[in-house]
């Protein structure tokens, strides 16, 4: 048997030390005439912080707020709250200490054997799962006091924790009563206690007062029961940032700081098992936030849209790719859709996101969905939602749904067994391959490639691209072979993400074996990359501008071209040479697909690899565009090479570079603000990046620098990854890497 297992926990209350009045300002008065608690950081007051964990861990009626104004004067002007709450307010009359305040509940609690959570409401930044360590401790080690401690590396005014040789505490003395040598000491108790009630009061009711300023203080309760025998204890935070205590402006910036970094702390998404929707769709690490439970939230707040719409019988379309675990997501969400009289059309087996984009628009669902995380590592999944036309759902949208589905609750989730909602006929499995691949044969010229008699490669990187990209090439006659074509849901072991790097194998089998074309496809089949005859890597800034002038000047198709900010601007040149627009968007193939519609333009896309035409499906496609670049060499009877060549003439040479850097959570507060600052400095002088006079800023969608001659640079942090990416384009190559380089110094300077 375990000795001391026994350790369920004690009935909790908790207690809030609100009566302070500390002047933020430092001259002893309230700035504006509101106490320090009551300010304002972030969107609350900063005690509201603390009331908001405390009731994550006692009822309200278990909680009590210790003020210095009468109770009604404190619920209705200070706390500003509903006259019924149930929260307790006690007031401490006089300001004699912590201790003497923690005392006012004394009467309160005689009766009470449990433990008590004491929070400060001044101090706000603590994380719940800091609080909950606490307790847990306190519990596990049946202490009759635990205190939160943290070690930091700089001085901060808080009570040093004295140990013995064995590591057990003995003391807790305050800054103003430390010697030098004690200052030095970096753990701090930094002001969070539980304790056992029946141990606290009396302690506290034989506390004599300072000698210093006559106050009944926390710290010498905990001093006292040490000396009466009993068990202190300590649960050590690792984050200082949590430590910080708000007595002045300054602190009061400091908190407003750290609580943004918060918001853009990488794996905060994960760590907290929320969705959150980036500029693709929702993408997690399986197991971490991509988790079975996780679906059925986000697929019951999607049932819950549907319902209140009435579509139930428009229903949903859900297909998966190869990824691990996306084909029980995709059960995992039929299940729950069907729960709630909602129809379902299930793929019969993984297939690529446009194909599920297509039959999405095809049978005209109310949403569909495809579970995928695109060219993301493998140890991520997710799910792209798409509207009745198959278009992205917008930002506005997301942002409903993910707040829906992060609020719900297990037991909110409606579902039924898959066996019963197939026999039912409430879900139904489907293949649309023929019906997509028809679509895509009707805007392509078959018979010019089948004359052509072309030899192409094509690397689907073990993602869901080669049966339809296998039919379409093979029905236009063209001599294709596949690499990496099995399932793996590992991908080769590396990024689905067809980049140069990852598709050394297809250049060597162009330049060894004679191909007159490379194709490749991302995991999900919605972006492309090509290999020129030579074996050279096409980017896709150089592949969109060879479509947009094949579509405008071989076929005779009129219209403008849309892009987003982080993509070639020779398709300005090219578009400004045919007489039609091109217009710039965010990051985000919703963005495209929206302009796009809007101008009735002919091509859109952008340079991470994804496009579309007018009349094709509202999204990426990476197979459509793989069989429109073959019909073109088709119909030019050209080689890639002499095209862009063709194409270069006409719009002459931008070079573009691309780089990253792993994005921090202070970067994303600290890079914003030094370029605004930046601005103020050149007010009426011109920003330069390195050498290069800055035009104009863009902030469309994080910083782009607009120079001469169609030059730029841009900063923009990713939606999907936690990175800072860093893109430019220049009249050369040179001054591309130096523009890269610019950017780096600005935001590490």
């Amino acid at each position: 048997m375990i000795p001391n297992s026994d350790v369920s926990p004690r009935p909790l209350k908790a207690a809030i030390l609100a009566a302070g009045q500390q002047s933020i300002t430092g001259d002893g008065a309230p700035w504006n005439g509101v106490p320090i608690v009551l300010q304002t950081l972030g969107d609350r007051k900063i005690v509201d912080y603390v009331i908001r964990n405390a009731l994550r861990l006692v009822a309200p009626e278990d909680l009590y707020i210790i003020v210095s104004q009468p109770q009604d004067e404190a619920q209705r002007c200070l706390w500003d709250v509903d006259a019924s709450c149930p929260y307790h307010y006690v007031v401490q009359e006089k300001q004699l200490g912590t201790g003497h305040a923690v005392l006012q509940l004394a009467p309160l609690l005689k009766d009470f054997d449990g433990d008590l959570l004491i929070l400060y409401a001044d101090t706000p930044l603590f994380r719940l799962n800091s609080i909950r360590g606490l307790l847990n401790r306190h519990r596990l080690k049946q202490a009759h006091l635990t205190l939160l401690s943290a070690v930091v590396d700089r001085p901060l005014p808080y009570g040093r924790i004295i140990r013995d040789a064995a590591g057990r505490i003995m003391d807790i003395i305050e800054e103003t009563d430390a010697s030098p040598e004690v200052r030095e000491i970096r753990e701090l108790n930094v002001g969070a206690y539980v304790a056992q009630a029946r141990a606290l009061f009396p302690a506290l009711q034989t506390l004599p007062p300072s000698l210093l300023d006559g106050e009944y203080r926390l710290t010498d309760c905990a001093h006292r029961l040490i000396h009466a025998g009993m068990r202190v204890e300590s649960y050590q935070i690792y984050d200082q940032d949590e430590v910080l205590g708000i007595n002045n402006r300054d602190d009061l910036e400091q908190a407003t700081f750290i609580l943004q970094k918060r918001l853009y702390r990488p794996r905060r998404t994960e760590e907290q098992n929320m969705i959150a929707f980036g500029t693709g769709g929702w993408r997690a690490i399986i197991g971490e936030g991509f988790t079975m439970h996780n679906v059925r939230r986000l697929s019951q707040a999607l049932a819950n849209e549907i319902t209140r719409r009435g579509e139930e019988k428009r229903g949903v379309l859900i297909g998966y790719d190869r990824r691990f675990l996306s084909d029980r997501a995709a059960e995992a969400a039929a299940e729950v859709f069907a729960g709630n009289n909602i129809t379902v059309t299930l793929l019969r087996e993984d297939a690529p996101t446009p194909l599920i984009t297509y039959a999405t628009a095809l049978v005209n669902a109310a949403y569909g969905l495809a579970f995928t995380a695109s060219h993301n590592p493998p140890e991520w999944n997710g799910l792209k939602v798409f509207r009745s036309d198959g278009s992205l759902l917008l930002d506005d949208e997301t942002r409903q749904i993910e707040a829906e589905a992060n609020a719900l609750r297990f037991e909110d989730v409606v579902k039924i067994d898959l066996d019963l909602a197939l026999e039912a006929g409430i879900v139904k499995r489907r293949d649309f391959t023929n019906e997509y691949v028809d679509a895509v044969e009707a805007l392509i010229d078959l018979d010019a490639i089948r004359e052509a008699g072309l030899k192409v490669i094509v690397d689907p990187m073990y993602g869901v691209g080669q049966l339809t990209m296998g039919i379409i090439l093979t029905e236009a006659r063209c001599r294709v072979t596949f690499i990496n074509e099995r399932h793996d849901p590992l991908f080769g072991g590396r990024s689905p993400a067809p980049n140069l790097d990852a598709l050394r194998m297809l250049v060597t089998h162009v330049r060894n074996e004679g191909y007159d074309l490379g194709l490749a496809t991302d995991g999900d089949a919605d972006r492309i990359a090509i290999v020129d005859e030579q074996g050279e890597y096409v980017t896709v800034n150089d592949i969109l501008l060879l479509l947009y002038w094949y579509l405008r000047a071989v076929r005779g198709e009129r219209g403008g071209v849309v892009r987003n900010l982080a993509t070639t601007h020779l398709l300005d040149r090219l578009a400004a040479h045919f007489g039609e627009p091109c217009y710039e968007t965010p990051v985000g193939f919703k963005h495209i697909t929206a302009a796009m519609v809007a101008h009735n333009a002919l091509l859109g896309g952008e340079s991470s690899g994804g496009l579309t035409i007018r009349g094709h499906i509202l999204g990426k496609d990476g197979i459509f565009a793989a069989a429109l670049v073959v019909e073109m060499l088709a119909r030019t009877r050209k080689k890639i090479s002499e095209l862009l060549q063709h194409v270069y003439a006409i719009t002459g040479r931008l070079y573009a570079e691309e780089d990253g850097i792993r994005a921090t959570p202070e970067m994303r507060i600290v890079i914003p603000r030094r370029i605004k600052a930046l601005a103020q400095e050149h007010e009426h002088a011109p920003i330069r990046l390195g050498d290069y006079p800055v035009v104009s800023i863009s902030e469309l969608d994080g910083t782009k620098f607009l120079l001469e001659n169609d030059n730029w640079a841009l900063l923009r942090f990713s939606g999907t990854e936690p990175l800072l990416r860093l893109f430019a384009e220049a009249d050369s190559a040179e001054k591309a890497k130096e523009l890269i380089e610019s950017l780096k110094a600005l935001v590490s300077a």
